[in-house]
């Protein structure tokens, strides 16, 4: 079990609270400090059943800068979101083969 996880992030540390009340010890992934690989983004995508763009947190200031309003294909998605991982939408709780955007953070609840 993975948690991807920005401390700083209200919902994410929410998801963390419900994990360890249900007795889960998530492995963290501090996404921010270490980041993800292209190939990462794109098994996480998988696992999400969801296109690139869908993963992006368009509130960012990184994307109302740099992609907002623009055309993107879903490779230029996955290299945004390498470049700056703030773009990345959280928490993501993954659970053996299922994975979970945790917004709210009790959807987490639905893979554990």
């Amino acid at each position: 079990m993975i948690l991807y996880h920005n401390t700083r992030c209200r919902k994410s540390r929410e998801a963390l609270n419900i994990l360890e009340e249900n007795g889960r010890s998530p492995e963290i992934r501090e996404y921010l400090k270490e980041t993800l690989t292209a190939q990462e983004i794109k098994d996480l995508l998988v696992l999400l059943n969801i296109k690139a763009e869908k993963l992006i947190r368009k509130n960012e200031k990184e994307f109302i800068e740099n992609f907002k309003g623009k055309e993107m294909t879903e490779s230029m998605w996955i290299k945004a979101m390498v470049k700056y991982p703030k773009l990345i939408q959280r928490p993501i709780l993954i659970n053996n083969d299922q994975a979970v955007i945790g917004r709210p953070p009790e959807l987490i609840l639905d893979i554990i």
